[in-house]
């Protein structure tokens, strides 16, 4: 059997942390940005977590 290949697209967009979670960084903050508040500015900058409700099939997805 073959092996199973990994998402390329989505191995550059998410990482895998020291615990298995999976983080990524979040959309919405390349330009606009004197549109958007600064709340919404510095929450974007922080790196976000894969819900768990879509942690198993990413995680198939990016398979090693």
């Amino acid at each position: 059997m073959p092996k199973m290949k990994t998402n390329r697209s989505l191995a550059k967009r998410v990482k895998v942390t020291g615990n298995g979670k999976l983080k990524y960084v979040h959309a919405y903050k390349g330009h606009h940005a004197p549109y958007k508040t600064a709340k919404q500015c510095r929450q974007l900058r922080r790196a976000g977590m894969i819900d768990k409700t879509d942690y198993k099939r990413i995680r198939f997805m990016i398979v090693k």
